[in-house]
């Protein structure tokens, strides 16, 4: 004689053989018809108010009193357990979904890098459950995590950064995340995010060498504003100095140099675009500024017979050459800095703003990332991409050996 379990896992069995025949009909909220095994012809009417019941007689007999479901309930149950995933999934909260799991990215003890780990309970968070691990070698308990000991994850961070350097305030990103996500984190949070990982993900953008750049650069400088002045003054202002590929618009240095410009700061960000570019450029165009002429002359040993850099000034020759590519994307930069009336980490932001311009922001024409332009090849999400990367080299420090003048 079967027991009661071989009867309820039969019953299931056969529950699944009606929904593969058809699916039962709904005639009000609390009444069903589901159709019978074997004639097709022939429907039992199943009601749900309190409890379930079923007109057949296997409920009847059996069931009923028991605490036990007949093959025709068990294909209600389960029949109304498919449609809910399926309404999940064919909407965007699917999406949503995806974004708040938090994705493991090594199976290894973050102390000792042991993969002898066993599953020790739950932590609850605003993301839902996340599985906490215990390491059998050293004893620590941990949550396996891209960055671990933040409120959110790897996407989220990588959102946060993506609203803020295209445009949007801290304010407003938090105020996204509360009404769409239903997270409450801190404009202060996402602020310490931004700076912490754009610094991050720059350091790791220095040891990647593009392949496939010309050989003219574009170089200009343009005046940020700050909030390091005084009341009295009121707000004050640094110069920014940016040097690009003109052929691939790849930016090689994002370089600040406070209140001055001359020979000295002009040579630093030569320097800084050499040790990027890894090559000598055959012409750089530049402004009137006289500070390029001699920065220039002292980055690459530019005198006498020597002369490897074609130095070309646009001053009375704009109609014949022009600096437009840099030009533009100061304009860009402009557009970014409205936003903030003021910044006090401006090289972190200039950094940030970097890595979104040549990593992430994708040209109107051909759809590719300056990156991409000059061989340097992201796959994914850009910003996922890039922040895994840096967080896989902690040893970066952003202080490489300086190249050797040419």
């Amino acid at each position: 004689m079967q027991t009661i379990r071989q009867q309820s896992e039969n019953r299931e069995q056969r529950a699944k053989a009606i929904l593969q025949n058809g699916n039962p009909s709904q005639i009000d909220e609390f009444t069903y018809l589901v159709p019978s095994q074997f004639d097709s012809t022939k429907k039992y009417r199943v009601t749900h108010i309190d409890s379930y019941s079923c007109e057949c007689q296997d409920f009847e007999r059996r069931c009923k009193g028991n605490g036990l479901y007949c093959k025709h309930i068990k294909a209600i149950l389960l029949f109304e357990k498919l449609k809910n995933v399926y309404e999940i999934e064919a909407t965007p909260i699917k999406r949503d979904i995806e974004l708040m799991i938090e994705q493991p990215q090594r199976d290894l003890c973050p102390c000792c890098k042991s993969s002898n780990l066993i599953k020790r309970g739950i932590r609850l968070t605003q993301l839902g459950e996340k599985q906490r691990f215990s390491c059998k070698d050293c004893k620590h308990r941990f949550v396996l995590s891209a960055i671990p000991k933040i409120k959110g994850n790897a996407k989220l961070v990588c959102l946060a950064m993506d609203c803020f350097y295209r445009g949007l305030s801290y304010r407003d990103i938090s105020a996204q995340f509360k009404d769409f996500y239903g997270l409450s984190l801190s404009h202060i949070t996402i602020r310490n995010w931004v700076l912490k990982f754009s610094e991050t993900m720059e350091k790791y953008a220095k040891t990647l060498q593009p392949k496939n750049v010309g050989n003219i650069w574009n170089a200009d400088e343009t005046m940020v504003r700050t909030k390091k002045g005084n009341r009295k003054r009121g707000a004050d202002y640094e110069y920014q100095w940016n040097v690009m590929d003109k052929e691939t618009k790849f930016l090689l240095a994002s370089h600040l140099t406070g209140h001055k410009r001359g020979s000295k700061e002009a040579q630093e960000v030569m320097t800084e675009a050499y040790k990027q570019n890894g090559k000598i450029p055959y012409q750089i165009i530049t402004d009137k500024l006289p500070s390029y002429q001699d920065g220039i002359r002292k980055t690459f040993r530019n005198w006498g017979n020597e002369r490897k850099v074609k130095h070309t000034s646009i001053l009375g020759r704009r109609r014949q050459i022009n600096n437009n590519a840099i030009e533009n994307h100061h304009t860009h930069q402009k557009e970014f800095q409205k936003v903030r009336r003021g910044i006090n980490e401006t090289q972190t932001y200039a950094d940030g703003f970097k890595v979104f311009h040549n990593f992430v922001r994708k040209g109107v024409k051909d759809k590719l990332t300056p990156a991409e332009r000059c061989g340097i090849e992201v796959q994914g999400n850009k910003w996922e991409t890039m922040l895994i990367k840096s967080l896989e080299v902690p040893q970066l420090t952003g202080d490489r050996n300086m190249a050797k003048s040419p």
